[in-house]
């Protein structure tokens, strides 16, 4: 955001400091070449309204792109802007083509009721009886793969399969979706499975309002039995910020009518739905806590009771890597028994585990359940998660290090020059300010600092920034903006991917004051509350 005269003041004041006919020093001499033509070269690119415009949008990389040489020197940089974000959308067209966008759900049904509910006289004769028989009574797989067709037209190819006790079937889906408008969309869908006949499918979406919008979906589903047609209605609105109201109507073979208010917020997630058909009705209240953790933890409870019976869930979920989220809950229900659902989301792919306890309440299952995966759970967070996780995050940092070491030796080694060519320049600023009991800087220090006891096993890595820092002292002020520190004069990384800090020490009207600031963290000096207090 710096305007014109900004960018030439500074520009002076830097040919002043890196011109080489101030130096005798040949080797000072050659340096201070080096970073005079830096600078002009930075200058040239921001002066220019065009070129500026470029990089404020792409950074280095893009002065370094073909094809800028054809957009008219008269073009703002707000029409460079859109021209720019017309030949993304180009681009993220012609990406769309190669994006398939792969969803995928893995279920596996476990029958552990042998394990609590046992008929121990039946098996004495049996060999082989005394270890409970836990057995997978049920699995489900199901895929689907979008394909872009245009910018409008997407087809979308879906199957599952599914067997229980022996006895399986699957079928197949093809759905061709068009958005039609900024307010809707419409899909058609085909089907073909070896359990019932063809289906054909018609869904749309349409925003009435801004805060309203329905979705319907009409099928036909063919079978021996004939035609049975279905319907389902869906009617949602934003009735505040955080919270959507829904009314649902079915007709067909489970015909119902459905309402529910749903209030999402930062730190919970709040469910309350009403349903009356056939052959389910039902109400149902659940809740569930975000905690701003770094781990996205979260804890849930519901209530649901019906023509069925009733049925309690509780249960927690975390993140334990960057794609995964680790999740269990505790089913306890009547007439339903015990059971124990184990979830984990792997970016698009969903693997579902329920595990069957025991068709009756009993205590030692509900305790189990609950304490067992808690148990499981911080015992591999501990011995496998963390330290995988920690493996894991070396590894790229020493990636990042390796592709990055010839740049940042080239930077150390202009840093390292800089803060020579200062020398001068600097003992002048500090006559000036002692001379008015101004802005001196003590010590400054910019890298990783490690003050946490958990993590004194790990590395200081900072370097001496005090002759730069007080180089950028104009008239008893410090002024730092919100960008990496990194790349001021004088400066470079020296713990690349790692997290940074300021730290400077200074004098001001002959007191003492200290501050840390975060590495992109804005910083204005003196101030009144860096001031150090002497004890007493």
């Amino acid at each position: 955001q710096a305007s014109q005269e900004e960018l030439k003041a500074a520009y002076r004041r830097l040919c002043m400091l890196y011109h080489p006919d101030k130096h005798r020093d040949p080797e000072l001499k050659t340096q201070a070449e080096r970073l005079f033509n830096l600078v002009h070269q930075a200058y040239e690119v921001l002066s220019d309204p065009q070129t500026r415009a470029i990089y404020d949008i792409y950074g280095r990389r893009g002065l370094e792109m073909e094809g800028w040489e054809v957009v008219e020197r008269k073009r703002t940089p707000a029409e460079i802007r859109e021209e720019f974000e017309r030949l993304q959308r180009e681009r993220e067209e012609r990406r769309l083509q190669q994006r398939t966008n792969p969803k995928g759900t893995i279920s596996v049904g476990i029958d552990a009721t042998d394990l609590f509910d046992r008929y121990e006289e039946e098996y004495e004769d049996v060999p082989g009886s005394s270890f409970p028989q836990i057995e997978i009574n049920k699995m489900h797989i199901s895929q689907s793969i979008e394909a872009p067709l245009t910018s409008t037209d997407t087809a979308i190819l879906s199957g599952n399969l599914s067997t229980q006790n022996g006895n399986g079937g699957g079928s197949i889906n093809l759905a061709l979706r068009r958005v039609t408008s900024a307010k809707g969309w419409g899909e058609l869908e085909f089907g073909a499975g070896d359990l019932q006949g063809p289906l054909f499918g018609l869904k749309i979406f349409r925003n009435l309002t801004p805060r309203c919008f329905i979705t319907t979906n009409c099928a036909l589903q063919f079978s021996s039995r004939g035609i049975r047609p279905g319907l389902t209605t869906v009617l949602a609105r934003n009735l505040d910020k955080n919270t959507m109201g829904y009314l649902q109507w079915r007709w067909g073979i489970q015909s119902a009518m459905n309402t529910s208010i749903v209030r999402d917020t930062k730190t919970s997630h709040f469910t309350m739905a009403l349903q009356l058909g056939i052959p389910h009705s039902f109400v149902m209240v659940s809740y569930q806590h975000k905690f701003q953790d770094e781990d996205q933890t979260r804890v849930k409870g519901s209530v649901k009771a019906g023509f069925f019976g009733t049925i309690v869930e509780y249960g927690a979920e975390r993140k334990i890597s960057r794609h995964s989220v680790l999740g269990a809950t505790v089913s306890v229900g009547v007439p339903q028994g015990v059971s124990l659902k184990i979830k984990l989301n792997r970016a698009s792919q969903t693997y579902f585990f329920p595990v069957h306890l025991t068709d009756q309440l009993l205590p030692s299952a509900v305790f189990y359940a609950t304490v067992g995966p808690l148990v499981v759970y911080f015992a591999m967070h501990r011995l496998v998660i963390r330290p995988y996780l920690r493996a894991q995050k070396e590894r790229e940092l020493e990636k990042q290090r390796e592709s990055t070491a010839s740049d940042i030796l080239q930077k150390k080694q202009e840093a390292e020059a800089a803060v020579r060519l200062m020398q001068e320049s600097v003992r002048r600023i500090i006559e000036a300010e002692e001379a008015r009991m101004g802005l001196i800087v003590v010590n400054a220090w910019y890298g990783k600092f490690v003050n946490d006891n958990s993590r004194k096993n790990e590395k200081v890595k900072v370097i001496d920034v005090t002759v730069p820092l007080q180089c950028l002292v104009k008239d008893s002020k410090l002024i730092l903006t919100e960008a990496s520190k990194a790349g001021l004069p004088g400066f470079y990384d020296p713990c690349v991917g790692e997290e940074k800090s300021l730290k400077v020490l200074y004098q001001f009207r002959g007191v003492l004051h200290q501050v840390m600031a975060a590495d992109n963290e804005a910083l204005r000096i003196p101030k009144q509350s860096h001031r150090i207090y002497a004890d007493g």
